[in-house]
């Protein structure tokens, strides 16, 4: 097939106006063309005096060698990549041990997912609760108060991704195309086919919980297992290899070959994996604040007279900032048309997160606002920057009134450096509920120092988002985990054979879409791997 970059037409051309511009293009007539898709469709918001929709498209014409070479010296014609998913390998026989993954979120259900369509037949250890079961209980948080430590927004099937905006782009690289076997699947599992080509595909949280149980079904049917309410308390390690795992309730899983697909707030497993020796290091991550502004202020400065558009949507935006202190203020995970959500997974803690609906039509956009943080900023080993997380997240529910409401501000009185006691024109969505205060005693001076002067920079590129009824509410600490456990050749741990650290909790990943990919990858090496030794 033939591929075409950069093709331009203006947001609302006709159907029949890509095959025109193909035609157009290649100056090839209609007999020539066999068909043709779309492989992305993006558009500029930074252009709205003149907005199109740029496409990528695939091709297939009757003599493509002939129009290719009339083509050579047009970097926008070139010959279109091989994106069909090939496995590595298949099972061959029956394994003694199976594969086990523990956690069901999107790394492991990708992990889980190539193995089952290798024929390996993987177990998978969830120690929440199956979807629809798990958002009951999640809603219980939101909505009365009521915290499960084992079923919330961080722990059960779906993962932390579940309870998001769905957001399928990342900026990983992706020389085999496993994003597209990501997105091909999650279509396949019923998400709208449209994710296959925009610029920021996403699925939202409701429409995903329907993608996430028939991928589960999918995996059973291939032959895999799913234990949900499996929580990990051990690693059975023998000179440096994995032996297996102890549960919580004293089974033992026995396996040479583990993925650990665990979330970023698996915290208590990672406690697990360094009484097991297992080898584990600090890394940087972010702490800040969501900021909610109304919607409409955002697509007014991102897409001006197209602000509203269906054909775009809600307008997003990416935010960085080197503040003067030598601190990196950055936006993170943006909702347009979301809310703020509760995302504590321990007790008298809060936590914040930001969550979309498919739609995206609430009033307000939400984004996290952070500051970056390295190991320097919590000296004491590997697991310092789980205990600093907590520190803070302890702090912000006595702020919030002790009873798992947030603590909030305005923007202006933030800026200001006074408490909040009334809210302006924008009301916050974070459930259940928030409390005015003065989020400076929330985080470390050098956090604060540098995002007020990040939102002041802000403001210059997107008018408004310094205005004083914008609402900052707090905190937000889980942006990543806060350790990695490094992994070496083959995608194993540096120091325990056979177990296959992967996604966000290992440090490996940061989103739906990266953390599917890795889930691939390191599906991949346990089935080489098994190859080998078979």
């Amino acid at each position: 097939m033939i591929a075409i970059n950069e093709l331009r037409l203006p947001i609302d051309h006709p159907p029949e106006a890509l095959e025109i511009g193909i035609l157009k293009r290649l100056e090839i007539p209609l007999t020539d063309l066999i068909r043709f898709e779309v492989f992305k469709r993006s558009h500029d918001a930074r252009k709205n005096m003149a907005l199109t929709f740029s496409y990528t498209l695939h091709i297939s014409v009757r003599d493509e060698a002939a129009v290719l070479a009339k083509w050579a010296h047009d970097q926008h014609i070139r010959p279109a990549p091989d994106i069909k998913y090939k496995p590595v390998t298949k099972a061959c026989g029956v394994k003694k041990l199976q594969p086990v993954v523990i956690g069901f979120g999107p790394c492991g259900i990708f992990a889980a997912l190539i193995l089952a369509q290798s024929g390996f037949k993987p177990i998978v250890l969830e120690r929440g609760k199956p979807v629809r079961e798990r958002t009951q209980d999640t809603w219980d948080l939101w909505r009365r108060q009521v915290l499960h430590p084992e079923s919330n927004v961080q722990f059960g099937e779906g993962g932390a991704g579940l309870f998001s905006d769905g957001k399928l782009y990342s900026q990983i690289k992706d020389p085999h195309f496993y994003g597209r076997k990501v997105i091909d699947e999650f279509i396949k599992a019923g998400a709208p086919a449209e994710i296959a080509y925009v610029a920021k595909p996403h699925i939202g949280t409701f429409r995903l919980v329907g993608v996430v149980e028939r991928m589960r079904k999918e995996i059973i049917a291939l032959g895999g297992e799913i234990r949900f309410s499996s929580k990990v308390s051990e690693f059975l390690i023998e000179d440096q290899a994995i032996r297996g795992v102890m549960l919580e309730d004293g089974q033992e899983v026995l396996s040479d070959q583990v993925v650990l697909a665990l979330g970023h707030s698996s915290r208590d497993t990672f406690y697990a994996l360094q009484r097991a020796g297992v080898f584990l290091e600090p890394k940087p991550f972010s702490v800040g604040f969501r900021i909610e502004h109304p919607q409409s202020l955002i697509d007014r400065a991102r897409l001006g007279k197209f602000a509203g558009n269906p054909l775009i949507g809600a307008a997003d935006y990416k935010l960085v900032h080197h503040a003067k202190n030598g601190r990196s203020v950055y936006s993170f995970c943006m909702c347009p048309g979301g809310t703020v959500v509760a995302a504590t997974s321990e007790a008298n803690q809060v936590v914040t997160n930001g969550m979309s609906q498919y739609s995206r039509n609430e009033r307000n956009a939400n984004a996290g606002i952070v500051v970056g943080i390295t190991p320097t900023d919590y000296p004491g080993g590997a697991l310092a920057g789980i205990e600093f997380q907590r520190q803070l997240e302890a702090r912000a529910f006595v702020l919030g009134g002790s009873t798992y409401e947030a603590p909030g501000q305005l923007v202006g009185d933030f800026l200001e450096g006074k408490p909040s006691t009334v809210w302006g024109q924008v009301i916050p969505s974070y459930k259940p509920g928030v409390h005015l205060t003065d989020l400076a005693r929330s985080l470390p001076d050098y956090a604060i120092e540098a995002m007020r002067e990040a939102i002041v920079a802000f403001d210059k590129k997107i008018k408004g988002f310094a205005m004083y009824d914008a609402v900052l509410t707090g905190i937000e600490t889980r942006t990543s985990a806060p350790l990695r456990i490094t992994r070496g050749l083959n995608y194993q741990s540096l120091n325990t054979q056979g177990l296959y650290p992967a996604g966000e909790g290992a440090g490996y990943a940061g989103g739906i879409l990266s953390a599917g990919v890795d889930g691939i990858k390191v599906a991949q090496a346990v089935a080489l791997d098994y190859e080998q030794k078979s």
